[in-house]
């Protein structure tokens, strides 16, 4: 069995880190990642700078980057002004993204949750048009910070409207990391009946994030989105903790036999490397602890 992981890490994962990162040392994470054998990362935001400093440069981040054949290099546009500034960059994929909860929706990006679909819809449309792959993650698909729980029956609705519009993949995102494994399965299961690829991007704000990546790979879930050394959170988010950590989802996923493409060793000293940069302690767990050699047997 084979899973694609996405690393998000030059996106979500330093989008709310206190230390802004120049473009040439986020290009550098870039770098790193597809030389450890990631296949898709997101390598940052078209969004308003003054909002989000730390995604500042992006177009001078994406010059800066050595295309490797096979790895598929991502940008993340939340409205048709990020998507235009997106094509223009030459990026393989378009992730498009909206919070399903009102609140958090409005005060992530101005909009309601049915502009925000339709806008994504249309932004679809145009990436085809281009010649791009389109992505579109459903953010608070299990609970929101203002609104609470949400009904799995409303999310798996939006999904619907996505399929229809012609999305290549829908993700599930739970954005504040309140899910559970039982709530994974069944957005997860529910949703795979659609036909469309889907995905979950997960954080491990209880504790909670590898239990439900294993849990939506044994639901049919085909990507799942993580972040080296488990950095990340959302600027939007009240307490929202780092994404489910690469190193470590990789760690169990070879465990299991569940091919990544990935090598963990050299995602290791992209950790250690990351650490220094940031100047403080991360996340991840496997890379304090070091990798042990039945697991890299196994994969």
């Amino acid at each position: 069995m084979t899973i694609t992981i996405c690393d998000v890490a030059p996106r979500d994962g330093l989008q709310n880190d206190p230390k802004i990162l120049e473009p040439s040392v986020r290009a550098e994470l870039v770098n790193r990642l597809a030389g450890a054998g990631v296949k898709r990362i997101e390598v940052g935001s078209f969004v308003n700078p003054a909002r989000v400093p730390q995604m500042a440069g992006i177009e001078e981040l994406v010059g800066m980057i050595d295309r490797v054949p096979g790895v598929v290099y991502a940008g993340l546009a939340l409205n048709d002004k990020g998507y235009d500034r997106l094509r223009e960059t030459g990026l393989d994929e378009v992730h498009l993204a909206f919070a399903a909860s009102t609140e958090f929706n409005h005060r992530n990006s101005g909009a309601t949750v049915d502009e925000s679909i339709e806008s994504s819809i249309r932004s679809v449309t145009r990436a085809h048009e281009d010649g791009i792959r389109a992505t579109v993650t459903i953010g608070t698909s299990f609970g929101c910070p203002f609104e609470g729980a949400m009904d799995p029956g409303y999310i798996l609705g939006i999904a619907e409207r996505l399929h229809a519009g012609g999305a290549d993949e829908i993700v599930f995102a739970d954005t504040v990391g309140v899910a559970v494994p039982r709530q994974v399965r069944h957005l997860v299961t529910e949703g795979a009946r659609l036909g469309t690829p889907i995905g979950v991007h997960l954080h491990n704000t209880r504790n909670t994030g590898i239990a439900n990546a294993y849990e939506a790979v044994s639901s049919g879930a085909v990507v799942l989105d993580a972040s080296v050394a488990g950095i990340g959170g959302c600027p939007f988010a009240p307490r929202a903790t780092g994404n489910i950590c690469t190193d470590d989802l990789v760690y169990m996923l070879h465990g299991e036999g569940i091919v990544t493409g990935i090598d963990l060793d050299a995602l290791l000293v992209i950790s250690e490397w990351l650490e220094g940069v940031l100047e403080r302690s991360l996340e991840g767990m496997v890379y304090k602890a070091g990798n042990f050699a039945p697991v890299s047997a196994a994969a």
